[in-house]
């Protein structure tokens, strides 16, 4: 095995490397800074560092769930048996949930859709208010024949509060991180 005493310090290009067994002094380079730099701030990089593309994520899941939901009650119910069902309630709220997942998955790329989520996020609130509204109205009148439905339209109301706090949250940020920044 082959052994060498090599000097490790970082040499300026006109010295030479010395070995290490060598007695000579030599100046020692050090790095001072002489000016701290802040670090530059990119646009909404207060909101991003809140992760709004996390609750983006889980608004396109929910979404998903939501119109799976509402194939299962397209196919297993009749069209007049409830609200939900004749207005299509769950493919629209999925629908709107899946595309504001994806803007609040975009504004890492594109900064200049805040105003587009913040709207987009408010519209999905308001339908999925409306939406919980039509499913409430639905359990009041239940009949006991249909329990299986029942079950289902209550995993609904269950995604459909999911969703409405997730977009309350992103609403939240988007208003904040909107009014920070006007005059």
């Amino acid at each position: 095995m082959a052994c060498a005493t090599v000097d490790m310090d970082i040499h300026g290009a006109d010295e030479e490397p010395h070995r290490a067994d060598c007695r000579e002094t030599q100046r020692i380079r050090h790095y001072r800074a002489t000016e701290i730099l802040a670090d530059e701030k990119g646009p909404l990089h207060d909101l991003l560092q809140k992760q709004p593309a996390v609750l983006g994520s889980l608004q396109v899941v929910s979404g998903f769930l939501s119109v799976a939901v509402g194939i299962i009650f397209a196919v297993t119910q009749e069209m007049t048996e409830s609200l939900f069902t004749l207005f299509r309630v769950s493919h629209m709220t999925g629908a709107l949930f899946i595309i504001a997942g994806v803007v609040s998955n975009l504004m890492f790329k594109y900064p200049a859709l805040l105003p587009v989520s913040f709207m987009v996020n408010c519209g999905c609130m308001t339908v999925a208010i409306v939406a919980v509204c039509l499913i409430s109205v639905d359990l009041a009148h239940w009949s006991p024949e249909n329990d299986q439905h029942l079950r289902v339209e209550l995993l609904e109301l269950c995604v459909l509060g999911l969703e409405i706090v997730l977009s309350a949250i992103l609403c939240f940020w988007f208003s904040k991180e909107k009014y920070s920044k006007s005059p």
